[in-house]
């Protein structure tokens, strides 16, 4: 059956996927190198390794169930999902782990909302969910790291370290929000017991930091336009998957 959304009618390719076409040709091309594509025995896959990269990612911006998306692609239901099981891990974009002297990177935790309980708890959103951390180099807004998700009722300071996004910055300067109190992280100045307000010095330091920090809350609007993340259906791991492969998405597209 042939499919309607296909990567040679680039057409398609924004709408469904929220990438251009010359963004898209780059992915699969850093995919070809990382050994994405390898020549396997048996039956071969049912698309192309362009169409495959453009079903995950329509997948994730769209959110459609298999049942949708697979028509679409002229696939069956389980060759949908074997795709997005095989080339959801291939696609996480690989975290940094050395910064410069002078970089100065921007923390935050967002919630996905999650079907699978097993991973999941019910959270400040009234839904059950997943907290991840999620680390951006404050100067290029691109994220350089992504901690492992943990159980939506983690509050943001402990999730910094259990996830390991703590371990993989290192001594890098780091700025978050009041939740990270008690972790030595750059966050705003607080009103001391019988304190009536701060001194001015410090109230033109903390506008200073909300300009700043707003940068991370900018990033996940335009992460969650990859709309698997305001409700995801994949068990176990795929939760993980999805936030790293939209990490390396949204680096691409800001990149330009």
């Amino acid at each position: 059956m042939a499919g309607v959304i296909t990567a040679s009618e680039p057409s398609w390719i924004a709408p469904f996927a929220g990438l251009s076409p010359r963004q898209l040709s780059q992915l699969v091309t850093a995919l070809r190198r990382e050994g994405a594509d390898p020549v396997r025995k048996g039956r071969p896959w049912s698309l192309p390794l362009e169409d495959r990269v453009l079903l995950v990612a329509v997948y994730w911006r769209t959110n459609l169930t298999l049942r949708q998306l697979a028509p679409l692609f002229g696939v069956s239901k389980s060759s949908a999902d074997r795709i997005i099981g095989h080339l959801g891990p291939a696609l996480a974009f690989q975290q940094r782990r050395r910064f410069r002297k002078d970089t100065v990177l921007i923390v935050d935790g967002t919630l996905v909302p999650t079907r699978d309980h097993q991973v999941a708890e019910q959270s400040k959103n009234y839904r059950y969910s997943t907290n991840h951390q999620v680390v951006i180099d404050a100067d290029t807004r691109l994220v350089v790291a992504v901690g492992q998700p943990l159980p939506g009722n983690r509050n943001d300071c402990k999730a910094w370290e259990l996830s390991g996004a703590k371990a993989t910055v290192g001594r890098t300067t780091v700025i978050a929000d009041g939740g990270y109190r008690g972790t030595g992280l750059v966050i705003p100045h607080r009103r001391e017991p019988g304190q009536a307000q701060l001194p001015a010095w410090k109230e033109e330091h903390n506008t200073t930091h909300r300009k700043v920090r707003a940068r991370v809350e900018h990033t996940f609007a335009r992460m969650k336009t990859w709309k698997i993340l305001r409700d995801c259906r994949l068990k176990g791991d795929g939760v993980y998957h999805a936030m790293l492969g939209i990490a390396r998405l949204h680096n691409l597209t800001a990149a330009g």
